[in-house]
């Protein structure tokens, strides 16, 4: 005996409830690990700071008017300036490391790519020891200074904010080269070649067709490099020596040393809430892109 025909109506429950089962383990996951740790932050940043350290369930604003102070608005700005100075040197540095490998062979594209994610395989702290090795007096650094007579001595390359810049761009860089590559190679030959028949040279070209299709995937690497840069505390720590300090420096010792928790949970909203403008920002440029091409 045959089966009989599904209802429609049980055809369209099906077909809404699918989605859903296919949605709700990463539902799931952001709830319980993105969400409530934000809401938990949220409802830090308006309690008190006890006697002796934890934390007091009295609502203040105490805590936003700290976050004002100058010294913490010092800090803010330096985070920003290194964050950006990362950010921009990753650009230059990415942008033409993905055109490049786009226009290798085929067979070798893989390698490339192999090549550039091969620091995310170590240890973040062996990597950022390792320049510690490089940039220090006696390192190798130095040592090609010397030898090349750049320099009669050697400089002070390490503990300085040029240091923790090197530190971020190598540790963020391929963030930055990823998304390019992909945005790089999906632009449309016929384009490249257009622009070509028409009598445009390959610097015209590249900044009217290429550079334009690819803006969006560069404000996503700018961002990607950008927001782990201001929340980072590790390259700070070692490649600064304790004499750059950023927000994520200050979020740290807030909640570890300080045992000022309130007080760290509005740094900590600070940087969640500029998260969140960025890619909004991010959002609304791409949005702006992909309008101008359809018109």
């Amino acid at each position: 005996m045959s089966t009989p025909p599904a209802r429609p109506g049980r055809r369209r429950r099906g077909a809404r409830l699918e989605p859903t089962l296919l949605l709700a383990p990463g539902l799931l996951y952001l709830t319980v690990f993105v969400a409530v740790p934000v809401l938990l932050v949220a409802a830090y940043m308006f309690a008190t700071r006890g006697r002796f350290s934890g934390v007091e369930w009295t609502f203040t604003l105490g805590n936003f008017s700290r976050a004002l102070e100058p010294i913490y608005l010092r800090v803010l700005a330096d985070s920003l300036v290194i964050a950006g100075l990362a950010t921009v040197v990753a650009f230059l540095i990415g942008y033409p490391t993905a055109y490049a490998i786009t226009k290798l062979p085929s067979r070798w594209r893989t390698v490339a790519l192999v090549l550039v994610v091969v620091p995310f395989w170590t240890n973040f702290l062996i990597r950022t020891y390792a320049w510690i090795v490089l940039l220090n007096s006696q390192g190798l650094v130095n040592d090609a200074l010397v030898a090349l007579g750049l320099v009669d001595a050697p400089v002070d390359l390490l503990y300085t904010t040029g240091a923790v810049v090197v530190g971020m761009v190598y540790a963020y860089l391929p963030l930055m080269i990823l998304p390019l590559y992909a945005a790089i190679q999906k632009v449309d030959p016929e384009l490249l070649e257009a622009s070509a028949n028409l009598g445009a040279t390959r610097a015209r070209t590249f900044w009217s067709v290429t550079f334009p299709l690819t803006l969006p995937a560069t404000l996503t690497g700018a961002i990607l490099v950008f927001v782990p840069s201001m929340g980072n505390f590790v390259i700070p720590e070692l490649l600064g020596g304790g004499k750059v300090s950023m927000v994520g420096n200050l979020v740290r010792d807030q909640f570890l040393r300080a045992r000022d928790w309130p007080f760290g949970a509005v740094l900590a909203m600070i940087l969640i809430v500029l998260l969140v403008v960025l890619f909004l920002v991010q959002s609304r440029i791409a949005r702006y892109i992909e309008g101008g091409r359809r018109a």
